[in-house]
C-alpha cells in the first residue's frame, strides 16, 4: 500500500518552488538573486531530463 515516491516527480516540484522564488526575486528587483534560483531551476531540469532518458533506455 506504500508506494515510492517518483523521484522525477519529487524533482518536478523543486523545479516549480525555484522557479516561483525567482519570479518573486524578479518582481522585487533582484536580478541576482533570480539568475542565481534560475540557474539552480535549470540544473534541475538537466536531472529531470537525464531521468526521463534513464526510464526511456530501459
Amino acid at each position: 500500500m506504500f508506494f515510492k515516491k517518483n523521484p522525477k516527480e519529487k524533482l518536478q516540484k523543486e523545479m516549480v518552488k525555484k522557479l516561483e522564488e525567482a519570479r518573486n526575486w524578479q518582481r522585487q528587483g533582484n536580478i541576482i538573486q533570480y539568475a542565481e534560483l534560475m540557474t539552480e531551476a535549470e540544473e534541475i531540469g538537466k536531472k529531470i531530463d537525464a531521468l526521463s532518458n534513464q526510464t526511456l533506455g530501459r
